[in-house]
């Protein structure tokens, strides 16, 4: 009987390994692009027609290769930047597995025209059919021209697979731009169908940002830079107006090379938590360097996963230098009048704000002595800026905001950086309550709204969280203890979580019946709304956890802060107001609410200027 198992002919062979490198037209252009900078080269030109189906030309003036390397280039398996077993140790090359040509060979029509810079003469090397070679000597610039022509011309079905020339276009210049970001040393230039659509002089990162993305890209990011003898980081993160709904605005380049590390993406978003709304993307373009040996991209043959020898820390060092580089920067988004696409303008945030490292002083900050000296608005204020309004406008204090009391919450480093970000140029003249809804106040720049609720949310948040890590509750017992009687389901996961909220400052004791005495609540809750409060933060905290998945500590200080922040609607007095204020930009986080709704807005004079037709 005839063996069934037979041994692949090598022509079938190489066809199914090539589809592991040569997934479609962008994979082709990736491989020629990585080869050209492998080969020193300091000018590289892409060409394509038909989004890569008919024509990949990569063109570069790096070292060129002899007839003799040429024509061992396309062999399987065979490459210049690997010798030995420990050279797989300490990769240095974007290339080394000598496959890129072979598999292109096996799969598309090849063309080689290249020349040393010692020789006279170059070489040309065709493959029109799969092993029908032909070679001769030829006149050509010093340096590297690949064509290649009719990706998978001999695997019809494999052809029949690729998308439309548009998404094929748009893979190949994703890849392009990843490239071009990596080495901005370089100088690219790409034809499609004869016209010129990117032409990147060399130059600095910051320069290639700019020719990559818009010439005022670098106001819309943070920078990023730490270096130790293991491991450096540096690059830049887009600010909170820039997010995306969507993905693929994430460069992450290891040791130069585009690669895709879920564990590293996970540390960026996790660094941006409670900045992101549900759905976003942050823009970011990281550099990460590190000894080659301490990684492996030998995983597939596109290179684009890679594996960490120490994960965890190469995690926690992303996170905490991000962290860093965030909170170094003052995110209060800026909002300007654009013009929509049926010609009305509206107001829409304003990305390209450029803000400088440690300077918060663009805020309505109070100092210690002004905190104590004024405690009210005057008349004559008010009347100066909006007239006999003041009537209207000037609320009453609200009971549950305890200025008095919160206003020792806040710890000798808030004052101090509170002190050092104060403007000195620029004292705070009003302070304005809209529709009991949102804070307005002058800043150095033109005007600060700020979201009553949701910043009185962020400071409840920080501080459930602190007390939740550090055991130390501030509770109010009540002089009439409420009995309450709950559904099964929320008393008992109440008394599951009793050891953690207590430490919020809830004393609770459970009885029969699913009855709970409340005896002591948080000093943040206003007198009268304690049962009220607890019913919405087991309600808050049960959906939280069947929809949102959250850890339990953030869960219960989300929930928590939620239901027991200061409402749209409740009136505040100028001088809570000025604690508010005070208290959010001593959190850590003062630009966007626990579950990623912004607090803080500004609009510049400059645009007041511009709608009122100012000129000066």
């Amino acid at each position: 009987m005839a063996s069934r198992i037979k041994i692949l002919p090598e022509n079938i062979a190489n066809k199914i390994a090539a589809g592991e490198v040569v997934q479609r037209p962008e994979s082709v252009v990736k491989e020629l692009l990585e080869n050209a900078i492998d080969a020193k080269a300091t000018s590289i030109e892409l060409i394509i027609k038909q989004a890569g189906k008919s024509l990949i030309q990569v063109c570069d003036n790096g070292s060129g290769m002899t007839e003799e390397e040429a024509l061992l280039s396309i062999r399987k398996h065979a490459t210049s930047k690997i010798s030995t077993i420990e050279d797989l140790e300490s990769i240095n090359t974007l290339g080394f597995r000598g496959e890129a040509l072979s598999s292109i060979a096996a799969v598309c029509q090849l063309e080689i025209k290249t020349e040393t810079h010692d020789e006279e003469i170059g070489t040309l090397i065709k493959i029109e059919n799969e092993n029908e070679i032909t070679t001769e000597k030829i006149s050509t610039a010093k340096g590297t021209c690949v064509s290649v022509k009719n990706i998978f011309y001999n695997i019809p079905a494999r052809r029949k697979f690729l998308k439309s020339d548009t998404t094929e276009l748009k893979h190949i210049v994703d890849t392009f731009n990843r490239i071009a970001l990596a080495n901005p040393e370089i100088a690219f230039s790409f034809y499609n169908s004869d016209n010129l659509i990117s032409d990147y002089k060399e130059g600095t990162l910051d320069e290639r940002i700019q020719q990559v993305f818009a010439d005022n890209m670098l106001d819309a990011l943070i920078p990023v830079n730490e270096e130790t003898d293991y491991l450096s980081i540096k690059g830049y993160i887009g600010k909170p107006s820039i997010f995306k709904k969507s993905k693929g605005e994430q460069f992450l380049f290891l040791n130069k090379r585009f690669v895709i590390n879920k564990s590293i993406n996970h540390a960026v978003f996790t660094a941006f938590e409670n900045i992101l709304e549900k759905g976003d993307y942050p823009f970011f373009i990281l550099f990460i360097s590190l000894d080659p040996s301490k990684i492996d991209v030998n995983i597939h043959p596109s290179k684009l996963e890679v594996k960490f020898d120490d994960e965890k820390d190469i995690y926690n060092f992303v996170l905490s230098v991000i962290r860093k580089s965030i909170g170094t920067h003052d995110l209060v988004p800026t909002m300007s009048f654009t013009d929509s696409n049926n010609g009305d303008e509206k107001l829409a945030f304003n990305p390209f704000q450029s803000v400088k490292q440690n300077d918060f002083s663009d805020r309505p900050l109070f100092s210690s002595r002004e905190r104590r000296e004024r405690t009210s608005v005057t008349d004559e204020e008010i009347d100066l800026v909006f007239g006999d309004l003041k009537k209207n406008i000037l609320p009453s204090p609200i009971s549950g905001f305890n200025a008095e009391s919160d206003e020792k919450i806040l710890s000798s480093d808030s004052e101090s950086h509170l002190e050092k970000s104060a403007s000195t140029d620029s004292e705070t003249t009003f302070l304005i309550q809209l529709h009991n809804k949102y804070i307005l106040s002058q800043i150095k720049s033109g005007l600060m709204i700020i979201d009553q609720h949701v910043a009185h949310e962020r400071i409840l948040y920080e501080k459930a969280l602190s007390r939740l890590e550090t055991n130390l509750p501030f509770s109010q017992q009540l002089l009439f203890p409420i009995k309450l009687q709950f559904d099964l389901a929320s008393y008992e996961i109440l008394k599951e979580l009793d050891q953690m909220i207590s430490k919020l400052g809830f004393k609770l004791k459970y009885l029969p019946k699913n009855y709970i005495l409340i005896e002591g609540v948080p000093d943040d809750i206003k007198s009268g709304s304690e049962e009220k409060i607890l019913k919405e933060f087991i309600s808050e905290y049960l959906a939280n956890q069947s929809q949102k998945h959250l850890e339990e500590k953030d869960n219960i200080a989300k929930s928590y802060s939620c239901k027991a922040a200061i409402k749209a609607g409740d009136k505040l007095s100028e001088k809570e107001m000025r604690l508010l204020i005070d208290q959010l930009f001593a959190t850590s986080m003062p630009y966007v609410c626990p579950h990623g709704r912004p607090i803080v807005i500004k609009i510049s004079l400059e645009e007041f200027d511009r709608r009122f037709g100012r000129t000066s």
